[in-house]
């Protein structure tokens, strides 16, 4: 009896684990969007229960994927450029620098933890489904509301640019609708194609339209460049869709043509503003945070500046180059300053020089190899779209925010996993929807 004791303790404690981190990752989109710091409590709790679970089973074979070793290769070399030693001229940024390197790879494990475990039964995937299209849904409805009321539901005006911001206080609507939108439709879309007739192609077309749609009126410049960037992708790799992606894509022109009637502050945001910053790009905030990043990078080229370069280095005026155009001698000085260069891969030069960037690149590609595995030959729509969400995400032309920076961290690292764990267990009849 005393030998048999402790095999239904690890049991009891297995399954206490396994109900904690399904609690975190299903808890995972309702906070996302409305509690970001305790959907980093969630994470962590995910994380904690993987990592136990993988002591007690002794399974650390998630731990050699290629996509994971890429990232244990990335969070190392940045924890090395962060630690405080001033005579290397490492870790700039002091003790908190070393803090935000040693929390990156809580995301890579959660990633591994909902690819490997959490959902690993067809019927969580399904679940996971229901709750990214509900969010879609929550925003997408906020969204509408506010255009046509000029408030959202709960009262909140748009954004002071005119942007809507859906159910937010501010306008962040569109960097996780970019995300999550297309996860929520692309099955939809092809569900109604599996149907016969015109009414299910008529369906299928307004729900693509629909939801570009969607992304157009918030008002967001890079959420719509990606979402079209996402449709493309999913274009290639699902052709029965391709016609239903080239009509949407025909919408957004039509649309942007009769925005200065429609939606006249969408179409300054979206045309006379975005055509300005593009002709004026090299004397543009974008432009000057970027030359920062490019001249930290130049003077810092095998350590960067560790976890919180960027926060250090654009301030400290040995890094004040000349604007990309010359005409500004201090490239906009301290004024200019923000946390990140709001380009990941300017991030990853900054935060870890040129041999950071070369992993942050190969981590990337891991990340997306496995998502796309097998895709041209079986383009499972749910599958294409997580990758089309992926792909997006790493986009290098764009404007983001930092890499790890929440919600749109938390959302981009939840995708990664589900789009994983779809692409390593067996599809069951029916899934998603």
């Amino acid at each position: 009896m005393f030998q048999t004791a402790p095999g239904p303790r690890r049991d009891r404690l297995l399954a206490a684990l396994d109900r904690a981190a399904l609690t975190g990752v299903l808890l995972s989109p309702f906070l996302l969007l409305h509690a970001h710091g305790i959907a980093e409590v969630a994470i962590a709790i995910v994380c904690a229960a993987f990592l136990a679970r993988s002591a007690l089973e002794s399974d650390w074979a998630w731990a050699s994927t290629p996509w994971m070793r890429a990232a244990w290769a990335w969070s190392l070399w940045i924890i090395v450029c962060s630690l405080p030693i001033p005579a290397l001229h490492l870790g700039e940024g002091g003790a908190r620098s070393l803090i935000q390197a040693l929390v990156f790879p809580r995301f890579p494990v959660f990633v591994a933890a909902i690819a490997f475990w959490v959902l690993r039964p067809p019927e969580r995937r399904r679940w996971m489904y229901w709750l990214i299209a509900a969010s879609a849904a929550y925003i997408a409805i906020h969204t509408v509301f506010q255009f046509v009321f000029g408030v959202n539901l709960y009262g909140g005006p748009r954004g002071g640019a005119g942007e809507l911001t859906g159910p937010f206080g501010k306008p962040r609507a569109g960097p996780p609708l970019a995300r999550i939108l297309l996860p929520a439709i692309v099955p939809v879309a092809m569900g109604w194609l599996v149907q016969t007739g015109l009414r299910p192609m008529a369906k299928a077309l307004l729900t693509l339209i629909g939801g570009v749609a969607l992304v157009l009126i918030v008002g967001q410049r890079i959420p719509l460049l990606l979402t079209c960037l996402g449709l493309a992708v999913v274009g290639v790799l699902l052709p029965r869709l391709r016609w239903g992606v080239a009509a949407a894509g025909v919408t957004v022109a039509v649309l942007l043509a009769a925005s200065p009637v429609v939606a006249p502050e969408a179409h300054h945001r979206l045309v006379e503003q975005f055509s300005s910053q593009m002709t004026h790009f090299s004397s543009s905030h974008y432009g000057k945070l970027y030359a920062r990043a490019l001249e930290i990078g130049v003077r810092n080229p095998v350590t960067g500046l560790g976890g919180e370069g960027y926060r250090h280095g654009c301030v400290d005026p040995q890094y004040f180059r000349p604007s990309f155009d010359g005409a500004d001698a201090t490239g906009g000085g301290r004024e200019i300053c923000w946390n990140h260069p709001h380009n990941y891969y300017l991030e990853a030069l900054v935060l870890g020089g040129i041999p950071g960037l070369i992993l942050f690149c190969a981590m990337a590609i891991a990340f997306l190899a496995a998502l796309g595995k097998g895709l041209w030959r079986d383009p499972d729509p749910l599958r294409v779209a997580l990758f089309a969400a992926a792909f997006l995400h790493f986009w290098p032309i764009a404007s983001s925010t930092g890499f790890v920076a929440m919600p749109v961290a938390g959302w981009a690292f939840l995708l990664l996993g589900w789009g994983l764990a779809e692409a390593r267990w067996p599809k069951s009849a029916g899934h998603p929807i």
